[in-house]
């Protein structure tokens, strides 16, 4: 950093390398990741050299984003443990509440002798409805990995009990697209690899956020955490176009063809060999439950709230202020009133939040998308930039024919033999080879 402030924000590798005392893998390195963190982009040169590019403010977005990660796991293990309590005592308090309610509203009516007999009336409330509800349910609510475990079960076709239906239609069913980073990177580590490790950012840019909403890019920063992850580096055709080679990926000890350059283009779909054509987000769902169990969900809750207004209607018509259990109620009321609200709240407020959820995810699909056509159906300069990265691609397979030592167990003699072949292939001493 501070050989890019000597520097004024612009810097080449060699820059970095010859003021910080670095070698040039190491400068180009620290250089993608500070670019990378902090929104720089790269230029090039007329003469084909790549500068990295930094913000005046780079420092402090550096600094914003090393609190973040300092933090980050702490505040996700706090939001953890808050949803676990919240999910805990929501659903107990369900429970609680219905029995609250109408064991008040029985106690309210028995006790008054003078009612044509609605003391039976209300002992008898509760014959004609039954929850399928099973003690072993309530344990739904203790359950920490509870959205772990319904994303696993959700290819098994498996119905909710009546507990988790309930749940799932106040607070949902978790992120879809929680742990999909990693299926996005598995794509683009393919596509690469399956191109002989030379790709175009334009390649790219359909597994990847992209800063843009009308299908145009200013620069091609976005290409920085693919480099950094990958170890990857910018490099430059005879006509002046910036391609990226991935020389960890151009070597495998599997035989299988890439792409060839005449892939370019209408097929650009076959030579992709069975990878997506661009990385798509799943959609938040409202809730999982069917229709009967989010009719069921929605029966508890109005059951709840409608007892709720006739018991605070009977509250208020109560000539005596009563003692005991009806008094502790009337104490604890206000929540009782603010937990039946917030039963049908929670979901209403928690549906506008998906819509533009959703709405966000949709504009990125549809973002990547239109860069996947693009590569279907190249401009003459896209594709001439195509086929100067399938020029560039290269894979080394590392046959049987080329294994030189094979190490089954990590013991001095083998020690000793890689050593001495070590010393072999690079002109070092032998004492050299034992300490590399």
């Amino acid at each position: 950093m501070e050989a890019v402030d000597a520097f004024g924000g612009r810097v080449t590798v060699g820059d970095v390398s010859s003021k910080a005392g670095l070698n040039l893998n190491q400068a180009q390195k620290a250089l993608q990741a500070l670019a990378s963190d902090t929104n720089g982009f790269l230029e090039v040169s007329d003469e084909g050299d790549v500068l990295y590019v930094f913000p005046k403010d780079y420092r402090a977005k550096l600094a914003g984003k090393s609190f973040r990660i300092k933090f980050e796991p702490w505040v996700d293990k706090g939001k953890a443990a808050l949803e676990y309590l919240v999910r805990v005592s929501f659903g107990t308090a369900l429970i609680a509440s219905i029995v609250l309610v109408y064991t008040t509203i029985i106690a309210l009516i028995t006790s008054r002798s003078d009612e044509d007999n609605r003391g039976r009336r209300g002992r008898s409330y509760d014959t004609g409805f039954t929850f399928y509800l099973s003690p072993t349910d309530l344990f739904w609510y203790w359950d920490p990995y509870y959205y772990r475990r319904r994303r696993l079960r959700a290819d098994d076709d498996e119905k909710m009990n009546f507990i988790e239906s309930v749940f799932s239609f106040v607070f949902g069913d978790g992120d879809p697209n929680q742990g999909i980073e990693e299926e996005r990177w598995k794509l683009i580590g393919q596509y690469i690899a399956s191109n002989g490790g030379v790709v175009t950012a334009e390649e790219l840019a359909p597994y990847l956020d992209l800063p843009t909403s009308n299908g145009a890019l200013s620069d091609e920063s976005y290409i920085l955490p693919v480099l950094l992850r990958f170890d990857g580096e910018p490099e430059i055709d005879e006509e002046g176009n910036i391609l990226y080679r991935f020389p960890s990926l151009q070597r495998t000890a599997s035989s299988q063809r890439s792409g060839r350059k005449e892939y370019v283009g209408r097929r650009w779909s076959d030579w992709v060999g069975g990878i997506e054509k661009f990385f798509k987000e799943k959609k938040w769902q409202f809730s999982k439950t069917s229709s009967s169990e989010r009719a069921m969900a929605v029966g508890l809750g109005a059951v709840n709230l409608f007892g709720v207004i006739i018991l605070g209607a009977m509250l208020k018509d109560a000539a005596v202020r009563p003692s005991g259990f009806i008094n502790f109620v009337m104490d604890i009321f206000p929540l009782l009133q603010i937990y039946a609200a917030s039963f049908f709240a929670i979901p209403l407020v928690r549906w506008f939040f998906i819509r533009k959820r959703n709405t966000d995810i949709e504009k990125r699909n549809q973002i990547r998308k239109r860069f996947a056509q693009a590569l279907e159906s190249p401009d003459l300069s896209l594709r001439r930039k195509l086929l100067s990265a399938r020029d560039m691609a290269q894979k080394t397979v590392i046959g049987p024919d080329r294994i030189v030592i094979r190490i089954a167990r990590m013991d001095y003699g083998c020690l000793l033999q890689a050593a001495h072949v070590s010393a072999y292939l690079t002109g070092a001493s032998f004492y050299e080879a034992i300490g590399q």
